[in-house]
């Protein structure tokens, strides 16, 4: 395993992944692991310019672990733009599955790697902030960040 971490606004961020091939999780929380590789320090060098207002995208590869179903979620939430939102029916309407809007709403909050597969960016229908694994003022913070609301 490695991991590199950056001090950002919201606290540590760490990014990990399993193989020194592809990252496989980004969380808000210090590293427990001191070894990184290229791909993570590439993570963190991406994620400290998102931080500092140079960087919309990512371009990194992501090797999330998820069911078939999370995955389908996760590659529709990359689809939602910088600076733009998106409701948990429209990613289920995305995915053609108009009914599984409780399904997305559950997938996404397993999403394992923040901010690039961004979770952050899927919002109530009435336009409301609901749940966000890292805290509802991390996502309130980097929608601001985005100007998205």
């Amino acid at each position: 395993m490695f991991q590199s971490s950056l001090q950002s606004p919201l606290g540590p961020v760490t990014a990990t992944s399993q193989d020194g091939k592809h990252i496989t999780d980004i969380s808000f929380c210090a590293p427990f692991c001191q070894q990184a590789c290229a791909v993570t320090e590439q993570a963190a060098q991406q994620l400290l310019e998102y931080f500092n207002g140079e960087r919309c995208t990512f371009d990194l590869p992501l090797a999330p672990t998820g069911t078939a179903f999370q995955q389908q979620v996760w590659r529709a939430l990359l689809s939602v733009a910088y600076g733009h939102t998106a409701s948990y029916s429209d990613i289920a309407h995305m995915i053609e599955n108009p009914k599984g809007v409780r399904a997305v709403g559950l997938a996404n909050s397993r999403n394992p790697i923040a901010i690039v597969i961004p979770c952050h960016r899927v919002i109530g229908a009435n336009g409301t902030l609901t749940g966000y694994a890292g805290g509802l003022d991390k996502k309130e913070w980097l929608l601001r960040h985005e100007h998205a609301i």
